[in-house]
């Protein structure tokens, strides 16, 4: 008899069929004369209960009915006296696919930490958060290439091993074949990258949006959507060494154009959230976050503020608010300061525009003024800054002063300063932290939480 998976058996009629239930066991419970077991496959947050007499089944069998255990039963389907799911498993047989050990299983008992459960990563999924938290991810990745494909965008591979630093922060992971413990030097002392398996000091990206953008100047509309990596030493909630990244970028898209695409595809996903991933969100608003499912209506129901810098920097200044970090003209702001502007004073998601050029990337464009660029940052609720963007420099000459500005090496962009030289278009474009994305609409407050295998400093273990 073919199997199903839960969520399909807990939706259908309690009509005797036969049916083959293969999963978890999450507890059993009863007496020498029924036993309920609970199982779960990871299809839904819900269990299937299986009801068992135990005196039609082996004995042996029923004793590696434990938590943890992986087994299959086989009954019929008839309805549950019990509150909270209309079907459940009467069954005639039980088999072991893996048993469990009661005294070293780790999540024998409910109620861990999530410390405790980043130390099982490899394990975690089997609980019922995180089990919601992948279920939202893959739907959300799901979403997000369906919202790009209904639009007319092309998914584009950049490379994740490159010779350039996008954001300049030097930040980067090396990728070498070199011995390390002898590392080939130059006549200067310097390692010898000519030795290298690709000639030159290469490392791990940390965006795909500079190759996104020679798509975008061929192709029109592209996006990427892949892993990049970050070496800062950072062990905050809000940081991980290696995450997942979404660039759309757009020839002929000028900053409004870029500020209706960012608010029109982040509503996108928080609508297919709520109309996909119900079950698991009112897990998650139940269990940690009560506001969730309120703050997700929140930036639906509200059109996004657009608001200048300098204008924001004002408000704040002006607010009476003593925040942890100053805030002046020329500052990036913190976090605090984008939630207080989101929160507090516009009640609703703000995206600023035109930063001051010193914080902000050497291919941002330059407005008139000489002191902005035309960048934006769209703020959220809680999270603060979810995605960054902006209008790209287009002119040859203005983007090469800038690179010469900042003291960059020409010859490490030539093929990037180029697309300026032949063909030159206006466009733009952003970047959306796909974990970033998940904090908010799982409600988690930690980003290690929304990854399956978070790698950290000093953490890479699975």
């Amino acid at each position: 008899m073919k199997s199903m998976r839960i969520a399909q058996l807990l939706r259908m009629p309690a009509d005797g069929a036969e049916a083959v239930v293969k999963g978890w066991v999450r507890t059993k419970r009863g007496n020498k004369n029924v036993a309920f077991i609970a199982v779960n496959d990871g299809s839904c947050v819900a269990n299937i209960q299986v009801v068992v007499d135990p005196a039609a089944i082996d004995e042996q069998t029923m004793r590696q009915v434990t938590t943890g255990a992986c087994i299959r039963a086989e009954g019929r389907l008839v309805a549950s006296p019990g509150s909270g799911q209309g079907v459940e498993l009467q069954a005639s047989s039980i088999g072991i696919y893996g048993p469990a050990d009661p005294e070293s299983y780790p999540l024998q008992k409910k109620g861990h930490s999530l410390e405790f459960l980043r130390e099982k990563a490899y394990l975690r999924p089997r609980t019922n958060t995180f089990g919601a938290i992948l279920r939202i991810r893959h739907a959300m990745a799901y979403a997000i290439h369906k919202y790009f494909n209904d639009k007319g965008f092309y998914y584009l591979h950049t490379p994740l091993i490159t010779g350039s630093d996008c954001e300049g922060a030097g930040a980067m992971f090396a990728v070498t074949t070199l011995d390390l413990n002898n590392v080939p030097k130059t006549p200067e002392g310097k390692v010898d990258y000519a030795q290298d398996f690709f000639g030159k000091a290469c490392n791990l990206t940390v965006s795909g949006q500079l190759e996104g953008e020679l798509g975008a100047l061929s192709l029109g509309q592209i996006y990427t959507f892949g892993p990049t990596f970050r070496a800062e030493n950072s062990n905050t909630p809000r940081h991980l060494s290696e995450f997942w990244m979404i660039e759309p970028e757009m020839a002929f898209y000028e900053l409004e154009d870029n500020m209706e695409l960012a608010e029109d595809f982040l509503k996108y996903l928080i609508r297919y959230a709520l109309e996909n991933c119900r079950e698991d969100l009112e897990f998650m608003n139940k269990m940690w976050d009560e506001g969730l499912i309120e703050r997700l209506n929140f930036v639906l129901e509200h059109d996004f503020k657009r608001l200048d810098y300098t204008e924001g920097v004002e408000i704040l200044k002006a607010s009476g608010r003593k925040f942890e970090f100053p805030c002046d003209w020329g500052c990036d702001l913190q976090s605090e300061h984008e939630r207080y502007l989101v929160e507090e004073h516009f009640k609703r998601p703000v995206i600023l525009i035109n930063y001051p050029k010193q914080i902000k990337a050497f291919y941002m464009k330059q407005n008139e003024d000489g002191k902005t660029v035309r960048a934006m940052d769209v703020l959220f609720p809680k999270i603060g800054e979810i995605i960054g963007g902006s209008e790209r420099e287009a002119d040859y000459g203005k983007l090469r002063a800038r690179v010469g500005e900042l003291g960059m090496n020409e010859k490490d962009i030539w093929w990037y300063l180029d697309t300026r030289r032949w063909g030159s278009a206006p466009h733009s474009g952003f970047g959306l932290g796909f974990e970033r994305l998940l904090l908010f609409v799982t409600g988690m407050g930690n980003i290690r939480d929304v990854i399956p295998f978070p790698r950290t400093p000093k953490n890479a273990e699975f």
